[in-house]
């Protein structure tokens, strides 16, 4: 069997892609194979075309159920063996099964310091808390809702009077920069030789 040059990450995003851009402006030393979206005219998409990067779309809408979505969305990851997968924007919520299948694999970034303000609104609930600082953290995915083993954290002062909106632009322009690096540092320590 052929080595392989380099190792694998498949990008599963839904938006305007910017982590996704992130990562691949980066110069993360393993190849991009493919970008799975639920999202079919995202800006993401786009981006993976400019690229040559393959696009599997797996929009929810066109499946009969979510659980024939679900096993869609695995198979179409798994054909591209991933060594990394990495939610970059992806507005879904990943199975269970979808989890056990990538054991260890799957990073997602939260725009909180974890394990404080988990979920979809994790900005606004440090507003209203009146925290005087936040951050964004790096995690694996496991079954819960952001409760995953933490890779990396970095923290973001929050300016008195300052908006959700505002505040979370700040916060994404660490997450650009803190998730290549954790990509790249998870896939040195885990497969090393493997990286150009």
């Amino acid at each position: 069997m052929k080595a392989r040059r380099s190792a694998r990450i498949v990008v599963l995003a839904s938006g305007t892609g910017t982590l996704f851009e992130a990562i691949l402006d980066s110069g993360v030393g393993a190849d991009v194979v493919g970008l799975v979206t639920d999202q079919p005219n995202a800006r993401a998409v786009h981006i993976a075309q400019s690229r040559e990067i393959e696009v599997h779309k797996v929009s929810l809408g066109d499946f009969d159920s979510r659980e024939s979505w679900e096993s869609e969305l695995l198979e179409q990851v798994e054909n591209l063996e991933p060594d990394l997968i990495v939610t970059a924007g992806f507005m879904r919520i990943l199975s269970p099964a979808f989890v056990d299948h990538f054991p260890d694999q799957i990073v997602n970034s939260h725009p909180s310091l974890l394990p404080r303000y988990p979920g979809a609104h994790a900005v606004r609930d440090a507003i209203e808390a009146h925290a005087a600082v936040t951050g964004c953290t790096i995690h694996f995915i496991d079954h819960g809702v952001d409760t995953g083993e933490i890779i990396a954290q970095t923290q973001v002062r929050v300016q008195p009077g300052e908006g959700e909106a505002e505040l979370h632009e700040r916060i994404k322009t660490v997450e650009r920069t803190l998730l290549p690096q954790s990509v790249e540092q998870l896939l040195i320590r885990r497969l090393g030789k493997g990286l150009q």
